[in-house]
């Protein structure tokens, strides 16, 4: 009597056909992911790039002053060079002639020439105004970086016909009024001197710089100017 198998059990049994299809085969692939970097803490990172800023802006100031007191003027400088400069105080009281408020950082930004009548404007007075226009008018191209200012302490007048000269020109000076004790500390004359004898000139940082000898001679003058004009060429523009 022969017995008959079940061909789907036993030793020699075939697999099951499945539906799945197999894989193609092919190259063996391997997925890379970004590992991720540490970045800088926020917060010092923000330091590092304000300290850069600012000393690319601080650069072509420096580089100008180094210039126009170490490389150049140093012991040249027909005026008298302020060591160390003396700002322009923030507190300081600025009047137009009609009496309308002007504030202090006005100035800022640009050269000033400053001429300071410290009595009524006499012949004196009036030759200094005209070296102040003439000094500009000199430099040429460069005249447009240069304002001519003049403070007008609260006890001096000027009559109708010196205000007309000042602020009725094609390049009218700036006329500001301040009382005399703010404009005292902040400028000075030279020892043995009136403030009415000296030009100033003061930076667009508003910090005082350079004094002008008494009775100054144009010449002289016009050269310090041009030196300091050519020394920080890269800083300021024209126009305030």
């Amino acid at each position: 009597m022969h017995e008959s198998r079940d061909p789907g059990h036993g030793r020699d049994a075939a697999p099951a056909p499945t539906d799945t299809p197999l894989p193609p085969d092919g190259p063996v692939t391997l997925s890379v992911h970004t590992v991720p970097m540490p970045e800088l803490d926020p917060p010092k990172r923000s330091r590092w790039t304000l300290w850069l800023v600012l000393l690319v802006c601080a650069a072509p100031v420096i580089a100008s002053y180094f210039s126009f007191y170490v490389l150049d003027l140093r012991g040249r400088a027909y005026g008298d060079l302020i060591t160390p400069t003396r700002d322009l105080p923030a507190t300081m009281a600025l009047t137009t002639l009609q009496g309308g408020a002007v504030p202090v950082d006005s100035l800022k930004g640009q050269w000033l020439l400053t001429y300071v009548p410290d009595r009524a404007c006499d012949t004196g007075c009036e030759r200094m105004l005209f070296m102040q226009r003439q000094l500009r008018e000199m430099l040429g191209k460069d005249r447009d970086r240069l304002d001519k200012l003049v403070l007008v302490p609260d006890d001096v007048t000027l009559t109708p016909a010196q205000v007309d000269a000042l602020t009725g020109h094609g390049a009218p000076a700036t006329v500001l009024r301040a009382s005399r004790a703010a404009i005292e500390g902040w400028l000075m004359p030279a020892p043995g001197h009136r403030m009415g004898e000296h030009l100033f000139l003061v930076d667009p940082m508003g910090r005082w710089m350079l004094r002008s000898p008494a009775t100054p001679e144009p010449g002289p003058m016009k050269k310090d100017l041009e030196r300091l004009m050519r020394a920080n060429a890269g800083w300021d523009k024209a126009g305030r």
